[in-house]
């Protein structure tokens, strides 16, 4: 995937993607005020995980050269002669399906060939716009070219819906955003004060070590630990024992990270550029006890 945030790979390639997200950061405010949604990885559609450790490509090899200033990912509907179309731009409750394809310009006809990366053809994240939300799905494609999965958000309001994907005969992933509104009362919420402690449930606390930086390279080091205990088996998830998303306030220009080669916790490292000063909110997915969980946290790039 193609995204704002400049991503360094840390032997082999400079990999950069843009995470179903169970756990809430409660340390830095909810991600998610309910249960988490069953359709979230392995739920219905029979998803299923490739877990194989290790893996450093990000979602499409989506890789920007130090300095390159291309557009950041996520804020087009239309690039590289593709388009996001969604089948309708509004669910009339919090539980619903999005259905979509992925059209070439040049045919208008569905996309119907992806390359794999971390064991998926697409990644799809949504987000509330005031990042106080956060899905991460896989859904599942149609012969004819159509995606669909089922989702359950915590509220209604407005929300950004990103397709990570990387068409089969292109180099380089990219990644399409469209919005996306559910009816019903609505108030958007204050983004989560910086934090460098996230809170998620069942006793897991994350802590992230770091600075983010504008236009320079910084790593970024998150500890996992469980009732106070360092978490030393973390479980391997769609190929890496953990997956950062980053979404910049404001216009929710998008990234996803996967993290340096290393052992199973309790330490998971990130290189990381933010394409300019302001704020971000970062989410990281990890798989502990079999569950997958996401901590929260507000950030600040210098």
């Amino acid at each position: 995937m193609r995204t704002g945030l400049k991503i360094t790979a840390f032997a082999a390639a400079v990999t950069a993607t843009f995470g179903t997200a169970y756990g809430v950061g409660a340390g830095v405010g909810p991600v998610t005020a309910e249960e988490r949604p069953a359709d979230a990885h392995g739920g219905a559609h029979g998803d299923t995980h490739e877990e194989e450790a290790g893996k450093e490509a990000g979602h499409g090899g989506h890789a920007e050269a130090a300095g390159d200033a291309k557009t950041p990912g996520g804020l087009q509907v239309s690039e590289r002669g593709y388009t996001l179309d969604l089948a309708r731009d509004r669910l009339p409750g919090k539980k619903g399906e999005i259905r979509f394809t992925i059209r070439k310009d040049a045919t208008g006809k569905p996309v119907t060939s992806y390359k794999k990366e971390h064991g998926k053809e697409l990644h799809l994240i949504v987000a509330s716009r005031d990042l106080t939300a956060y899905r991460h799905l896989h859904p599942v494609r149609a012969a004819d070219g159509t995606w669909s999965t089922p989702v359950s958000l915590p509220k209604a309001g407005d929300y950004r819906v990103f397709a990570d994907f990387t068409p089969r005969g292109e180099e380089e992933g990219l990644t399409l955003g469209a919005d996306l509104g559910v009816a019903g009362a609505y108030a958007p919420a204050a983004l989560p004060e910086h934090a460098v402690t996230a809170r998620v449930a069942d006793g897991y606390e994350v802590k992230v070590d770091g600075e983010l930086r504008a236009g320079t390279a910084s790593e970024l080091t998150l500890s996992v630990s469980k009732d106070g205990r360092p978490v030393t088996d973390l479980e391997p998830y769609l190929g890496a024992y953990g997956h950062l998303v980053a979404l910049r306030s404001g216009d929710l220009a998008y990234l996803h990270v996967h993290p340096h080669d290393g052992k199973p916790g309790p330490e998971v490292s990130f290189t990381a550029t933010a394409p300019s000063t302001g704020t971000y909110r970062l989410f990281l997915d990890f798989k502990h006890g079999g569950e997958v969980r996401t901590a929260a946290f507000t950030v600040h790039a210098a």
